[in-house]
Parts: C-alpha cells; sequence; structure tokens
C-alpha cells in the first residue's frame, strides 16, 4: 500500500475516534446549546450552588480556627429543637433569621434552652414596628447577638433611641444602593454596608 493511502486511512480514523468521543449537543426547544452541567452546580445561576442555598447569612470569623458546626434556623426554634441541638458535633453558631420582628417575651423564653458554649446570633429584618418590639430582647433569659438588616436610614431618627437601648444590638446593616452615614448619625451602634449585585 502506498504511504499516502495509509496515512488517509489513519486520518479518517482519527476523526471518526474524536467525532465519536465528543459530548452529544444538547440543543433546547430554541436551539441554543444548553449550559454545561457540573455536581455542584453554576454559582452563577440562581441562589443555589447544587443543594447549598447561598440565601442563609455565613458566620465567619477569620480568629476562630476551631473545628465547629453553625446550625440555621428562618424561624423561632422550639425548646426541644435547643435541646437536640447538644447531639451534635461542636454546635458553635445558632443562627435564628427571623421574618419579623417578635413583641411578645413568652415567643422568646425557649430561647434560654441554648446551650451557653453556642453563640446564639439573631438576624432581624428592618426597624422595631414598636417600642415594646425591641425591649422585649432585653428581657429574654439568654443572650444574644442580634443584628438588624435594613434597607436605609428610618423615617424618624427617633427610632434610634430603641434601637440604642437593645443591650443584645451588635451591629446595624444597611443594605444601600450607595452606602452612606447620612441618616444614622444617632445610631450609637456600629454600622455597616451591604449592597447585592445580581
Amino acid at each position: 500500500m502506498r504511504p499516502w493511502k495509509l496515512f488517509s486511512i489513519f486520518a479518517l480514523g482519527v476523526l471518526a475516534g474524536c467525532m465519536a468521543s465528543a459530548p452529544p449537543m444538547n440543543s433546547g426547544p430554541s436551539g441554543a446549546t444548553a449550559e454545561p452541567q457540573s455536581p455542584l452546580g453554576s454559582p452563577f445561576t440562581g441562589n443555589k450552588a447544587g443543594n447549598l442555598s447561598r440565601s442563609w447569612p455565613l458566620i465567619l470569623d477569620r480568629a476562630d480556627v476551631t473545628l465547629g458546626t453553625s446550625v440555621y434556623f428562618n424561624r423561632l426554634p422550639t425548646a426541644s429543637e435547643l435541646h437536640d441541638l447538644d447531639n451534635l458535633m461542636g454546635v458553635q453558631n445558632v443562627v435564628i433569621a427571623l421574618p419579623g420582628w417578635p413583641t411578645d417575651a413568652g415567643q422568646l423564653e425557649q430561647l434560654g434552652q441554648l446551650n451557653p458554649e453556642a453563640t446564639g446570633i439573631v438576624v432581624l429584618p428592618g426597624y422595631p414596628p414598636s417600642r415594646q418590639a425591641a425591649e422585649v430582647w432585653n428581657i429574654i433569659p439568654a443572650r444574644m447577638r442580634i443584628v438588624v438588616l435594613v434597607d436605609g436610614p428610618p423615617v424618624s431618627s427617633t427610632i434610634f433611641g430603641d434601637l440604642n437601648a437593645m443591650r443584645g444590638l451588635e451591629r446595624v446593616i444597611a443594605e444601600m444602593e450607595v452606602p452612606s452615614r447620612a441618616g444614622f448619625e444617632r445610631l450609637q451602634r456600629p454600622l455597616s454596608f451591604r449592597k447585592v449585585i445580581e
């Protein structure tokens, strides 16, 4: 056999092998190629990467190098749920992100069941709807670090009197398009800003 025929047959074989091993083209109804899939998902699509949700606040402390567990609730946990946390390995943070401000101290009594070795962190949305909603946190039987997430300065600066009187209030975080301290001058707690870009 002549060398050029041998080379041609070899080249066709290599080409056929490459075509057979290529991934199939997935086209949707519009004919567009589907996004490549990864076991972890894409960090740029939606609020989930695989089964992990990014909507929960992450507690990061660069000084902490221990092996610990953070537990998240999007409601007030029951006393039995807080007791059950003692069976988890190394519970370090119990984060409670509430949809609103509780106004009754009875709703918060079970927080006294939190293991004193764990740090309780409460995330509250917006400003307190009343002075009673702010004061109720001063009479609960557990020490909590409270973070208030707002979308800008309040309509009336008198609300800062209620916030400043909250013993457990650690920080106010304002989610604003253009961060500015204007309107927060009477706040006597640390103020941070957050800007979310989607």
